[in-house]
């Protein structure tokens, strides 16, 4: 429910309004990265701006999940190590069921006197 709302109303949104940037910015752009080049840059591209902008927010993207993944990482090993320590005390606790099962009943019980 809250994932078909969240894509409603943000998810297609967005998704026309990059539709619609891509079609105004046809245009072409000069990339620069040679910062010393002067007149005439050693290192550029040329290419409509709007795919140096979704460029841009692809890298963006990547790169705040690359964080984001590598800030979890702990919360990560901790579950591991909890689910390890669990699947062990299981194991435990079916070995201890199966081995009460197959004991004997003890026949010499303590009787209370009746009343």
């Amino acid at each position: 429910m809250w994932r078909k709302l969240i894509l409603g109303l943000v998810i297609v949104p967005l998704g026309v309004l990059l539709v619609a940037l891509a079609v105004v910015n046809r245009t072409p752009a000069q990339l620069v990265l040679d910062p010393f080049g002067g007149n005439e840059p050693s290192l550029s591209f040329s290419a409509p701006l709007f795919l140096f902008l979704l460029g841009a927010f692809a890298f963006g993207l990547i790169v705040g999940g690359l964080a984001t993944w590598l800030k979890q990482g702990k919360w990560r090993k901790t579950a591991r190590t909890q689910r390890r320590e669990a699947d062990e005390w299981h194991a435990r606790a079916d070995q201890l069921e199966k081995e009460l099962g197959t004991m004997e009943p003890a026949t010499n019980r303590l009787q209370l006197p009746a009343d």
